[in-house]
């Protein structure tokens, strides 16, 4: 179990933290997994339920800018280099609650559970912000890596639509419900999570009726080219592998998989969870895949071998993370261990330095009883009383 602590001067460095987590109550949590060590990078005297993070996104590709979504519609943005928050922004606008977040070309972009995407321009006036309706009950809103100028928007009987920002007028891709099922009844719809495959245009979906589906916008179909089913609750959030051939999804139950989207089968399950998940993402490179959710765990599990590496009580519920894409965790914990140790080194020096100039010098009995001094002024010298026989 890792201990939490309050952001101060006994806190690790917010540049070497892992895994960023917020949660409901509106604390930025920083967690580094090697060192055992979470910290709180918020005033806990000054929460409110207002300011529960709903998402969060870096703020560029150095991962120097970490920027967070609150519930009464302000913006944070947090340097992992000073380990502070250094600007709050009002974006509020719409309905409900911010349900994705990007940057594009030093521009923010926020979408809202109403479908108000709007690209907040850097010193542009209110009325200078671009806006695109994406509809009703929109549950994601997430940003192509490889093409940043496209997002991708789904939600409640709001089918996956790709917009350009560059031509917002009409979306560039429109999803279509698939057919009937047996019944002759109407599939209804419930996009929860979305991402863009890397390396190509393909979207990958999950639903609150349990459904995978994958979307190839390149196709002349505009049906899902690939579904299937896990088990029989809702899913809520999803990430794609490194190698984009498989996708990590979980659901309101706790319960995590690994799912093929090559051939649509399920490869594999990981264990260790109780309670919905809220946001799952994989490492861009390495095998590792960090969740959290309700149960206010955060998991580190490895795809491979599917062992969980990681596991971190942080107190609160937990609605999103973000995971460092940096690849040598152990030669970074190596050269903070020097570091620190150094520090400490230092500063018990200066403390000793500064309580031995403190004090004063004192003389023991030995060094008094030859010393050659004369005694202060208006004291007589001492003189051994004589023995009475």
């Amino acid at each position: 179990m890792l201990a939490v602590h309050q952001h101060g001067s006994m806190a690790s460095p917010a540049l070497w933290n892992h895994v960023w987590v917020g949660t409901e109550t509106g604390i930025l949590k920083g967690v580094n997994l090697h060192r055992k060590h979470a910290s709180n990078y918020m005033e806990v005297s000054s929460l409110s339920r207002a300011q529960e993070v709903c998402a969060m996104c870096w703020g560029d590709e150095q991962e120097s800018e970490i920027i967070l979504g609150c519930r009464d519609g302000t913006v944070k943005i947090f340097s992992t280099e000073k380990g502070k928050f250094t600007e709050f922004r009002d974006c509020s606008g719409g309905k409900g609650l911010f349900r994705g977040l990007a940057v594009h070309e030093s521009c923010l972009i926020t979408c809202v559970e109403s479908g108000l995407v709007k690209v907040w321009k850097e010193g542009a006036p209110e009325d200078g912000n671009m806006e695109i309706n994406a509809g009703p009950n929109i549950a994601k809103m997430r940003q192509n890596p490889g093409m940043q100028h496209c997002i991708g928007t789904g939600g409640k009987e709001n089918d996956l639509k790709v917009w350009d920002l560059q031509r917002p007028d009409q979306p560039i891709f429109k999803a279509k419900n698939v057919h009937n099922d047996w019944l002759d009844l109407r599939v209804p719809v419930w996009v929860q999570d979305l991402q863009f495959l890397p390396g190509s245009q393909k979207i990958v979906t999950c639903t609150g009726h349990h459904q995978v589906r994958l979307y190839d916008p390149c196709s002349p179909q505009r049906r899902p080219v690939l579904e299937t089913l896990f088990e029989e609750y809702p899913l809520t959030a999803l990430s794609v592998t490194p190698d984009a051939n498989c996708v990590v999804v979980g659901n309101t139950q706790g319960n995590v998989a690994v799912i093929d989207l090559r051939q649509g089968r399920l490869v594999k399950c990981l264990k260790g969870f109780s309670g919905s998940v809220r946001s799952i993402q994989c490492h861009a490179s390495l095998p590792l895949v960090a969740s959290c959710g309700l149960d206010r765990f955060l998991r580190v599990h490895n795809i491979e071998d599917k062992q969980l590496q990681h596991k971190v009580f942080l107190k609160s519920r937990l609605n999103c993370l973000l995971m460092t894409k940096r690849e040598r965790w152990e030669e970074e914990d190596e050269q903070q261990q020097e570091k620190i140790s150094s520090m400490s080194q230092e500063d018990v020096k200066e403390e000793e330095d500064e309580i031995w100039s403190m004090m004063e010098t004192v003389q023991d009995k030995a060094s008094r009883k030859h010393s050659t001094e004369a005694p202060p002024q208006g004291c007589k010298p001492y003189k051994k009383p004589k023995k009475i026989s």
